[in-house]
């Protein structure tokens, strides 16, 4: 162990923070016009580096320009990084000079990253190692005797600062870091895949590795995108993975500071207006380069040079705190004149239903924003308006329709007004909504992602002014001098976005109609379901749940009496020795590691071939999943006010323009087996009320004969034939009558299989039969339908050409891998194309269907609400006198949703809970 007397070596990833400190600080200039703002915030954190830890040895490490070993590994790394501004640029060298002159070890080793650098000092050094970075990538190297310490935010990390922040320890790092990828760096995660779900994948299977063996386990979407991420995972495993093994021809003992350059410090003091230096350089203090003056939590700007907008072609920030009522009234006055503003709520939860407003800002202008404070109520806070007094003056303003709103997830916003009375209306920009209209493969459309991305701008994170964990201020408990540029900066970067946004897609008509005739008015609408919520019954869950446990219990002892012995049936390494080696099955697959694997799919190939245990290890791993997902966690989530769940629709997740839900997900309730159905009875109407449940009969499939004008399909739906019997007797050439159930089935699986694009080998599969035949399947499908094939491949080759397809209402979905090299991963992009159109427009439809069922229940009088959308269906609490009247408008409005070249059919039900609706 090392000496805990010896003093830390302290290594300072420059690359970070010079850039932090250029997006953190003001655009400042010396008096020739120069940027500035940079250079300072870099000097001012190597300041309070040397004070607060007086290293012996300490380095800052630049990343050399040109490639290193990661670019020939991948390409495509880092492409996506934007030039460096020029005005960063030109202040990269006179800082190096001044490092250098104040006698700091400075490094840029040639074709080596700085943080492979820093990893390699560190595992060098036989004592205590401070890193001052910004980089997430570093806490891969935290231990007991290396820590982390950001200068900017005062965060300080060592092991449990680590789990603190990112929820998994510093050797899970490079694990959760391959899973969500890095935009910046353009190294490719998984699809959807953000920090939460990573954190919640590793906490449930350890690793990326097993995450990796047991992908087939990974249900709906995300699963697919697991799955389709596997052949990339190790590589970008490998890309964020720092080394600590560099050749380097200097040891870290060598790190000693050198002698300060005081005629070459005064030269570059002068030059660039460091006046406060420059006043300090003949006194002991200021010869080392340190300043007295640097604040302990963040950068401080030590001079005040002019801001010059014209110099940087960066606005100087005008950010102001309202706090008496002539500065409210100015503002009032402005914001009742202007046409449009963007504005932003600051609260006490997350949870839209149990916020409460702690705040307000407004932009009107770029570059200029306001923030006014309502219920600051830490020690010291200084006095602020009463918030039911001004809330009362705001809502004349917020609820009127003609002055126009901007915001970022209005939606939430719109929830938190409406629990101080305030319904927002006006809401005419989303920079989220926006942001997903344009692109809605981009993985992520969050307010600090769009701003890096578009703006070249790195916000003030809510970790910054709050910290972390379970020490996390509320938002009322943060002072109101890190307030107000926190919450000023989020109206005043929504601004910019939007204008950013709007100039897009004003010339991109088909998507422009899209975001402002269906995905805008969907935000109140989603508002309003997510308000009204649905009542579950929690003592019938409770039951089941104890019925779920006790038959889980008594699968666990079959599975014991199958493998002769007591194990853990959720441990894959105990579960492959049981199956491998002491009952000698042949493994289907092995994991990238080489060992048999316990997949899920595996395990069913396994159980289709008759083994008992596999099929019991599936069983209980379904009843496992059902009660930890739902019949525990609903009642949980029932919200003690109203007795109602309360789900949160995200507009901007799916790619095809699908709405998700979280908190519950109600998307992925199963409805194929009775356990499943049992959860849906859990859903039931209040007193005096039923559930009408309205869902679009194969909808994707009548959108196919639309899109393809196939003459078989279209005769088929527009008879009102079986389709998929017509289907059966088209393919195996049987009469209409005399079509078998055996047959229908394989002429469902075709259909649903085709449009999704199912190869013969997967349709083999799933039939049971051999790939030749499933092949003759496909062929006669195609020679009875060509229309279909005739679409599928035009699709492949528009796609192939411009780079997305479109859905019939302008919804553009891109592919970004249609020219891959990997087979697979193109592959994928080509059944994507396929399937996308079909899947997009049948989101815009139920979308449309939405407010159109909205619209008419705003205006009828009736006490009806609509409570859930899932998939293609839509669900109401009706009360039972107003049931005839709202079933025959409900499915009048939903078929009449859009006009298409065969009918769209809405089926229906009635019921005390979901599953008798359904």
């Amino acid at each position: 162990m090392p000496s805990n007397s010896r003093k830390p070596l302290v290594l300072v990833d420059g690359s970070s923070y010079l850039f932090r400190a250029f997006h953190a600080l003001p655009p400042l200039t010396n008096t020739h016009g120069e940027p500035t703002g940079a250079m300072h915030g870099v000097l001012n954190m190597l300041d309070k580096l040397r004070k607060d830890y007086d290293p012996e040895h300490m380095a800052v490490i630049f990343d050399a320009p040109g490639k290193t070993f990661r670019d020939d590994l991948y390409p495509q790394y880092k492409a996506n990084r934007p030039p460096m501004p020029e005005d960063l640029r030109c202040q990269i060298e006179p800082l190096l000079a001044i490092i250098r002159a104040q006698g700091y070890p400075l490094l840029i080793i040639p074709d080596v990253e700085a943080d492979d650098v820093i990893g390699t000092l560190a595992a060098q050094y036989d004592g205590k190692v401070i890193i001052s970075t910004g980089d997430k990538d570093m806490a891969q190297l935290v231990d007991e005797r290396v820590h982390l310490i950001n200068t900017m935010s005062g965060h300080y990390a060592d092991p449990a600062g680590v789990v603190e922040k990112f929820g998994v320890a510093p050797e899970r790092i490079r694990d959760y870091l391959a899973l969500i990828g890095d935009t910046v760096d353009n190294v490719p995660g998984v699809n959807k895949v953000g920090p939460k779900t990573a954190v919640k994948w590793l906490d449930e299977y350890g690793s990326l590795e097993n995450i990796m063996a047991r992908a087939a386990e990974f249900k709906g979407k995300i699963g697919e995108n697991l799955r389709e991420a596997l052949a990339h995972l190790p590589l970008s495993f490998e890309l964020v993975t720092i080394k600590c093994d560099v050749e380097l021809d200097l040891q870290p003992e060598t790190l000693a500071f050198d002698p300060p350059d005081v005629e070459t410090l005064r030269g570059l003091y002068e030059r660039y207006g460091f006046r406060t230096r420059l006043a300090g350089l003949d006194s002991p203090v200021g010869a080392t380069g340190r300043s007295p003056s640097v604040s302990s939590a963040s950068v401080a700007i030590e001079d005040t040079p002019q801001v010059e907008e014209r110099a940087t072609g960066r606005s100087p920030l005008r950010y102001t705190t309202i706090l008496t009522q002539p500065d409210l009234d100015a503002w009032l006055i402005r914001l009742q004149a202007a046409a449009e503003f963007a504005f932003d709520t600051e609260t006490t939860s997350l949870d839209y239903m149990e916020a409460q407003i702690v705040g307000v800002s407004f932009a009107i202008t770029a570059g200029e924003a306001a923030y006014l404070p309502l219920a600051h109520d830490y020690l010291g806070a200084p006095p602020q308006l009463n918030r039911e007094a001004v809330l009362a003056q705001l809502k004349p303003l917020l609820e009127n329709p003609a002055i126009r709103k901007i915001g970022q997830n209005l939606k939430y916003d719109r929830s938190v007004l409406l629990n101080h009375g305030i319904t927002l209306r006006g809401i005419a920009h989303d920079t989220m909504l926006q942001s997903y209209v344009l692109d809605s493969t981009a993985s992520r459309h969050d307010f600090d992602t769009l701003c890096a991305k578009h703006l070249n701008h790195t916000t003030i994170s809510f970790a910054d002014i709050a910290g972390k964990g379970k020490n996390q201020l509320t938002f009322n408990q943060v002072g109101l001098e890190q307030a107000t540029p926190y919450a000023a900066e989020d109206a005043d970067y929504t601004l910019r976005l939007h204008q950013h946004f709007w100039e897009q897609l004003q010339a991109l008509d088909g998507q422009r109609k899209l975001y402002e005739s269906v995905e805008v008015p969907l935000v109140s609408v989603l508002s309003t379901i997510e308000r009204n919520g649905v009542k579950v019954d929690a003592a019938m869950l409770a039951r089941h749940s104890k019925e779920l446990e006790t038959r889980m219990h008594s699968v666990m002892l079959e599975a014991y009496a199958a493998a002769g012995q007591e194990f853990n049936l959720a441990s894959p390494k105990q579960l492959g020795e049981i199956l491998y080696t002491k009952l000698g099955l042949t493994a289907p697959r092995k994991t990238p590691k080489g060992q048999p694997s316990t997949a899920e799919d595996v395990l069913e190939e396994l159980a289709d071939m008759g083994h008992e245990l596999p099929k019991l290890i599936l069983v209980h791993r379904g009843l496992a999943k059902l009660k930890s997902t739902y019949t525990d966690k609903l009642p949980q989530q029932i919200n003690p006010r109203t007795g109602r769940v309360h789900t949160s629709y995200h507009q901007a997740v799916a790619s095809t323009g699908r709405l998700s839900s979280s908190d519950p997900n109600l998307q992925n309730i199963p409805i194929r087996n009775e356990e499943g159905r049992r959860i849906r009875q859990a859903f039931i109407a209040e007193s005096g009320c039923q559930l009408l449940a309205a869902d679009y009969s194969q909808i994707e499939l009548r959108i196919m004969a639309h899109l393809s004008r196939d003459a078989g399909l279209l005769n088929a739906f527009a008879q009102g034939l079986d389709v998929h019997r017509a289907t059966a007797a088209e393919v195996f050439g049987t009469p209409l009558a005399e079509v078998t159930t055996e047959q229908r089935r394989a002429a469902k699986a075709i259909n649903f299989g085709l449009i999704y694009g199912m190869s013969a080998f997967g349709l083999a599969k799933q039939l049971g039969v051999d790939r030749r035949d499933a092949q003759d399947y496909v062929n006669l499908y195609f020679a009875r339908y060509p229309g279909v094939k005739q679409y599928m491949d035009d699709t492949r080759e528009q796609a192939r050409a411009q780079g997305y397809v479109e859905t019939l209402f302008g919804r553009r979905l891109f592919l970004p891998d249609i020219h891959s090299k990997n087979a697979a991963t193109r592959q994928y992009a080509e059944r994507t194309a396929i399937n996308a159109p079909m899947q997009g427009t049948a989101a815009d439809i139920i979308k449309k269907a939405m407010l159109a069922v909205d619209a008419w229940l705003q205006g009828s009088g009736l006490r009806t609400k609509m409570i859930m959308q899932v998939h293609d269906e839509l669900v109401f609490e009706v009360p039972e006198n107003e049931m005839a009247t709202v079933r025959e408008q409900v499915l009048a409005l939903m078929t009449n949703a859009a006009t298409l070249a065969v009918p769209l059919l809405v089926e229906s039900g009635v019921g005390n809970n979901w599953d008798e609706a359904h």
